[in-house]
């Protein structure tokens, strides 16, 4: 039986803006205030696991501990079957560069690798989004989002962020780079994790 959320007050264990944002926009019919890891001044902790719920489950537990509030956290990333899983939980790491994140870097790297395999088309892939809501006790709950589909080369669209221009969802024949924001939020794999998270914890 899934823990019901019932406080007033929810922790998003993330200093990214963005999702912050997101996250506002989707709890606020239920009444919930969100405030951010960033606002709180935490520290981001130190992402040590191998997995997406394990990373996730790092960042909610830290947070909650700290401000003794109940915290959700997200860990996600794109897994390419032709490269048995990778990049994985190592999306973002695949980017890093002394000067920041550079995901043309990334995704160049990507095809590269894909090239090399002469994977077969379609190269199937999945963007995948871990949830945890943490409460202080050291309960969670764990809620996870698969939008599938497949990568393609060159890179196409201005849109979204990360891996989008290379990665067209199942069903559509436009990458996540060429959708319109407001449709790739809909249907993306945080979306799912989501609508999961609500049913659950809300429901």
């Amino acid at each position: 039986m899934t823990r019901k959320f019932t406080g007033d007050r929810l922790l998003i264990a993330t200093h990214n803006n963005g999702k912050l944002e997101e996250m506002r926009a989707l709890l606020q019919p239920f009444g919930v205030a969100v405030v951010g890891a960033g606002e709180m001044n935490l520290p981001e902790p130190e992402e040590t696991e191998d997995t997406f719920v394990g990373n996730a489950r790092i960042k909610a537990h830290s947070a909650a501990r700290a401000t003794g509030l109940p915290a959700l956290s997200d860990d996600s990333g794109i897994t390419i079957d032709a490269l048995d899983g990778a990049p994985g939980v190592y999306t973002a790491d695949w980017a890093e560069t002394p000067k920041g994140r550079d995901f043309v870097m990334a995704m160049t790297r990507t095809h590269e690798e894909l090239a090399a395999r002469q994977a077969p088309h379609p190269r199937r892939a999945q963007f995948r989004c871990t949830l945890v809501l943490a409460w202080p006790d050291g309960h969670d709950e764990v809620f996870e989002g698969v939008m599938p589909g497949q990568v393609v080369w060159p890179m196409r669209g201005e849109q979204g962020h990360g891996y989008d221009p290379i990665f067209v969802p199942e069903g559509y024949d436009i990458t996540f780079g060429e959708m319109d924001r407001w449709e790739k939020n809909r249907i993306s794999h945080r979306a799912r994790a989501v609508e999961k998270f609500v049913a659950g914890c809300f429901g």
